[in-house]
């Protein structure tokens, strides 16, 4: 049994904040139907590769993107434009048990199709109902479309990140969207379930990743609005105005250095060999010249032998395929193998591929990995079959 056992999720989300978020909470045990339009096609389902030997499945095959953030969950096509499927998701609710929603759409859009919180609230009052959007349901911004950069620019982050000569960076992580956004709507999530057990009430749930970010301003955001001044790029203790930075190597790879305490500071300048006399001061701007120097001096893998007994914070910087044999990642079962659900793939593929874990660790309930993504909408008659719908109006619902 997991944590969530008995937590049931219509998921209407698409694109990765969402469908993540639900992915963690089936992983611990909650059941997640994800709904999709009919013959959607989007980001998670064709971003390649497609899983080697499913192509000749029926859907034309799966991507390992799909499988993974599929994982665990059901999936129904269901058309919302259509009455019958208006009706599918109102027997979802309250017939078949799902009485929890999380939807990405735009702030009016679930209105206009007869599925807003005050529609399906009013037939099942446990409902909760969480709606997740990059500038959230109130404020000038709150139907305008953005993405992860987007969020990150306006929230103040982007101006402090970076170089002072190149600007902003990118760092090919979803910061908004995930650690924001889907982070942010599970705790919701949950904090609704407790609310609910203590009073029996849902509640409706505005998520936006733009606001998630805001405190991602930090110290330096909390000093500023204290009466502090202005973060600029490479001018403070984390964005690269100490030693706390990134480091090239001879061979062109890099370590990274985040020696701030002094104990971890004179670990770090006994790693370079800098003695106690040659040892500069933190704060000297000169420091950073002496440490960049030392760096390129050996190859990342000679650091790596020399840092291993020196407790500096002091690491490489590992491409993805190292990090999946790195030692602490597999003892921390971070990429777990996972296997495929048979009924859905036959012999058609390997009997399992790995994918990206999950990161809660709870000692009595563990995170569990019972299947891969279906190809989207396989559960679609099974779930409305349940529901009591004729064949005929299934054909009208999954179209």
């Amino acid at each position: 049994m997991g944590a969530l056992t008995g937590l049931k999720i219509l998921d209407f989300s698409t694109l990765l904040p969402g469908p993540y978020a639900t992915l963690v909470m089936a992983d611990m045990g909650a059941e997640v139907l994800s709904i999709a339009a009919p013959g959607r096609k989007d980001i998670l389902t064709e971003w390649p590769p497609i899983i080697e030997g499913t192509q000749k499945l029926p859907s034309g095959g799966v991507t390992a993107v799909a499988a993974w953030i599929g994982r665990n969950k059901k999936t129904a096509f269901i058309n919302l434009k259509k009455p019958e499927g208006v009706e599918a998701i109102r027997r979802l609710v309250t017939e078949g048990g799902y009485d929890i929603i999380l939807e990405q759409f735009r702030p009016g859009v679930m209105e206009k199709l007869g599925l807003g919180y005050e529609a399906l609230c009013a037939l099942n009052p446990r409902l909760i109902y969480c709606s997740l959007t990059g500038y959230g349901q109130t404020g000038p911004l709150a139907a305008r479309a953005g993405h992860d950069i987007n969020y990150l620019s306006r929230s103040g982050n982007m101006a402090q990140a970076g170089r002072k000569e190149t600007g902003p960076i990118l760092t090919n992580v979803q910061i908004a969207d995930v650690a924001a956004g889907s982070m942010n709507s599970i705790i919701s999530i949950l904090a609704a379930v407790h609310y609910r057990d203590m009073t029996g009430r849902g509640q409706y749930i505005d998520v936006s990743m733009m606001d998630g970010v805001v405190p991602f301003n930090g110290m330096d955001g909390a000093a500023y609005l204290g009466g502090g001044s202005l973060t600029e790029r490479e001018a403070h203790l984390l964005n690269g105005g100490t030693v706390y930075d990134f480091y090239e190597t001879a061979d062109g790879r890099y370590m990274s250095v985040g020696s701030l305490e002094p104990k971890f500071f004179k670990a770090l300048c006994k790693g370079l060999g800098i003695t106690e006399e040659q040892k500069p001061a933190l704060d000297d701007p000169n420091t950073k010249k002496k440490v960049r120097d030392a760096f390129a001096q050996k190859t990342q893998q000679e650091w790596c032998e020399i840092f291993a007994s020196l407790d500096a914070c002091v690491e490489p910087v590992m491409t993805l395929e190292e990090a999946k044999a790195d030692e602490q990642i597999q003892v921390r079962q971070m990429m777990p193998q996972v296997p495929f659900p048979e009924d859905a793939y036959g012999q058609t593929a390997a009997q399992s591929i790995q994918q990206l874990g999950c990161p809660l660790k709870l000692s009595e309930c563990p995170p569990e990995y019972r299947h891969t993504g279906y190809p989207t909408g396989y559960h679609t008659e099974e779930v409305l079959r349940e529901l009591g719908f004729s064949e005929q109006d299934i054909e009208k619902i999954k179209t």
